[in-house]
């Protein structure tokens, strides 16, 4: 992995927790100036309206929330998606292996009709053996690019 791509990855992740993080500043702000006057705090007396701050801290908290949401609606179907192709990839790997192992089947049972039949023809060299044989070879030759 490149170190670019790595910067960007710590980026993702820092600007994926950043809703989260000032939903929570948010609250801790709009309570400190619901809760708390002038006499609590002196800074207090800094803010001119400290109910109308709480009140557009309370919608900027909102709206965080709303952004915080989508993140990780994103970061769900992101991880959906991983899963299922993770379980798209295992199947169809799965299937690969079946197929081969049917082949393998395959090419062993057509190899084990031949050697009957070339055994049974070393027995018995009649022509009907012949027959079977050169109909087993023929098989073999039909198949010889697939097994």
């Amino acid at each position: 992995m490149s170190g670019t791509t790595t910067f960007v990855r710590i980026w993702i992740n820092f600007l994926a927790l950043l809703p989260g993080t000032t939903v929570t500043v948010l609250v801790i702000s709009i309570a400190f100036l619901r809760f708390y006057d002038e006499r609590d705090f002196s800074i207090l007396g800094i803010i001119p309206d400290p109910r109308i701050w709480s009140n557009r801290l309370t919608v900027a908290a909102l709206l965080a929330t709303l952004v915080n949401f989508g993140v990780e609606w994103n970061r769900r179907n992101r991880e959906t998606d991983r899963l299922a192709k993770e379980e798209q990839r295992r199947l169809e790997e799965k299937q690969r292996r079946l197929e081969a192992e049917e082949c393998a089947a395959r090419r062993a049972r057509v190899e084990a009709e031949r050697d009957i039949a070339f055994g049974t023809l070393l027995i018995d060299p009649s022509d009907e053996n012949r027959e079977k044989l050169q109909q087993v070879l023929i098989l073999l030759r039909e198949y010889q690019d697939s097994l």
